[in-house]
């Protein structure tokens, strides 16, 4: 008797698990459709709000700052490579450039940091 229950129990199960499954698939299509819409949509206001942020004055200095030390970190490497008469690496130039651009952006944020805060202590000195 326990084991006629427990194949009509597993037959049972296969039964309900069918209708769910193809029910799920409807409504998964459905329901993927509307995410993909609600994705797109949040990928849209990411794009405003990245296209905001590169308009900042800032930021474009920034850019311009860590494109500058690149460039100039490439030219030396391969100013210096050249007048010894090794070849160069491009992997060790790329690497070069990278990070005297972080270097380069580091220091511009720590000037713009150090003016907001002498600017705020000045503030309150006269208040």
């Amino acid at each position: 008797l326990t084991m006629a229950k427990a194949k009509t129990a597993s037959a049972d199960k296969k039964k309900t698990a069918k209708p769910k499954t193809k029910g799920a698939a409807k409504s998964g299509t459905k329901s993927s459709t509307k995410k993909g819409a609600k994705k797109a949509k949040s990928s849209q206001k990411g794009y405003e709000a990245l296209a905001k942020l590169a308009d900042h004055p800032l930021v474009a200095d920034l850019i311009a700052v860590a494109a500058t030390a690149a460039v100039a970190a490439i030219a030396q490497r391969g100013t210096a490579k050249a007048a010894s008469g090794r070849s160069t690496s491009s992997s060790s130039a790329v690497k070069a450039a990278g990070q005297a651009a972080a270097a380069a952006i580091g220091k511009r944020l720590m000037t713009e940091y150090n003016a907001v805060k002498d600017a705020s202590a000045a503030a309150k000195k006269k208040a």
